[in-house]
């Protein structure tokens, strides 16, 4: 049996997998990274050197668990989230604390005046640089501030771009395509990782694109919903539509192909965990072990409340845009009968029907009709997400039988570029299986169509109070 190594880099873990060339899963480890600094509003940095060091961390867990032998490893794919920005200097070594996608700085044209810095990246063309000693990357990682064509899916020729951008052309890297193969393992990257000096690292693409590649998405006619602490629903194509109004084109993991994503919710899946945390000591001491996590404690609450909270509802804005920085988290409609259950059942139902209505926004442009929607992320863990993600669209919900959707993706990629597979398609059609479908109550969709009449129009009036708080200085 051949094996293929992942590393996922996510916005809050490392992980790192080993799968067959069947896409079973024989091994994995996570490594929790630390938070970001955040000592004023539009700066997050990651500190230290966190996500080398975490990798390291996580690779050496994953190896010790590992059945086979390291000379049946053929290949690791890497991918690591979007918008991040990192400063390296000549060895690839960090010049300046990694901006990660919240960081508002990455929105806004590079300024360079930091000593020392060689190359600009993404995060992912960093690990890369790491593991291979390569001054590469891959192209389909680089949207936003940043002088690429979309088109071509290479640096753009134009000198406007690199103008607006702020980005010197010599100090970016060379792209390659999702599925090349963009380096080997060096010496002291195996020495640190402990995986085979030579095994061939692969380019993939974002996080987003690879997890639906994961996930076996590679058409308009499936529409995959991303449970991370950035939330959206995303569907494939081959049009690189210019200017929609409804979503934006991505990169897919395919080359030549192309990723279209709904508006999304920031901090998504951070929500329910900020929320779980601030409930931690409210879990009754005496059933800690019946009851599992604080969130698994929290559903078996919520699943006795009723399709729409009982009134209660929430929008899910708990990191403004930074055009509209005025935005806050709104929780309305409480009364006496509210508790805990249903704050946090409103809170996924929230997060479901903000996805619904992007999606639907999306859809319509598309003029695509989806007949059942795939859910990725630990979110989809949950049975009762799971089951108010088909209420709420009102057709089928379903979960991959591999929930690490990002880094199955990224076997999938290694595998064709090593050869398993003669294409994606193929490799899909081996590598990813479902594991379970949940059939929407039609009862429980007619109450949440009855309740997003109400829910889809109440930013109109929060946001009126929440602007002049905003320009009095009550919030910053």
């Amino acid at each position: 049996m051949k094996y293929i190594v992942s590393i996922d880099g996510g916005s809050q873990s490392t992980k790192t997998e080993i799968f067959d060339v069947f896409g079973k899963s024989v091994c994995r480890a996570s490594v929790s990274l630390p938070k970001p600094l955040e000592p004023e509003v539009g700066v997050s940095e990651y500190p230290d050197d966190c996500l080398w060091q975490t990798l390291i961390e996580s690779c050496a867990k994953m190896m010790r668990d590992f059945p086979g032998r390291k000379e049946d490893l053929i290949g690791v794919g890497v991918c690591s989230i979007r918008f991040c920005r990192v400063m390296m200097r000549k060895d690839f070594s960090l010049a300046h604390p990694v901006l990660n996608w919240m960081d508002a700085r990455v929105s806004k044209p590079y300024v360079d005046n930091i000593p020392g810095v060689e190359y600009i990246s993404s995060a992912n063309g960093y690990i890369t640089a790491r593991i291979t000693g390569e001054r590469k990357d891959t192209a389909a990682n680089y949207q936003g501030m940043w002088p690429i064509d979309t088109n071509t899916w290479q640096w753009s020729e134009d000198d406007e771009s690199f103008e607006r951008t702020g980005m010197p052309r010599e100090k970016l890297m060379a792209l390659v395509m999702p599925g090349d193969v963009i380096g080997f393992v060096t010496k002291q990257a195996s020495q640190a990782l402990h995986l085979p000096q030579g095994l061939p690292v692969v380019a993939t693409a974002n996080d987003k694109a690879v997890e639906a590649l994961g996930c076996g998405v590679l058409s308009h006619k499936q529409l995959l919903v991303s449970l991370g602490t950035y939330i959206c629903s995303m569907t494939c194509g081959k049009d690189n539509n210019i200017s929609p109004n409804h979503f934006w084109v991505n990169f897919a993991s395919i080359p030549c192909r192309y990723l279209y994503e709904a508006h999304g919710i920031r901090r998504g899946m951070w929500l329910v965990s900020w929320f779980s945390e601030l409930m931690e000591n409210e879990k009754p001491v005496d059933a800690s072990k019946q009851l599992g996590t604080m969130e698994e404690y929290l559903c078996s609450l919520a699943e006795k409340i009723p399709p729409g909270s009982e009134g209660l509802m929430v929008v899910p804005q708990w990191l403004a845009q930074t055009d509209s920085l005025y935005q806050r988290g709104v929780m309305i409609g409480f009364d006496a009968r509210h508790g805990k259950g249903h704050i946090f059942r409103a809170i996924l139902e929230a997060i479901a029907v903000t996805t619904y209505n992007n999606s639907t926004r999306m859809l319509n442009e598309l003029e695509s009709e989806q007949k059942e929607i795939i859910v990725s992320g630990g979110g989809s863990n949950s049975d009762l997400f799971m089951q108010i993600f088909a209420d709420v669209f009102g057709i089928p919900s379903v979960r991959c039988e591999c929930n690490g959707a990002v880094s199955l993706g990224a076997a999938i990629c290694a595998a064709v570029a090593t050869g398993q597979y003669c294409d994606y398609e193929t490799a899909c059609a081996n590598m990813v299986r479902i594991e379970k479908r949940f059939i929407p109550d039609q009862n429980a969709h007619q109450v949440y169509m009855n309740m997003n009449e109400v829910y889809k129009g109440i930013t109109r009036h929060t946001d009126v109070v929440l602007k002049e708080a905003y320009a009095r200085g009550i919030t910053t």
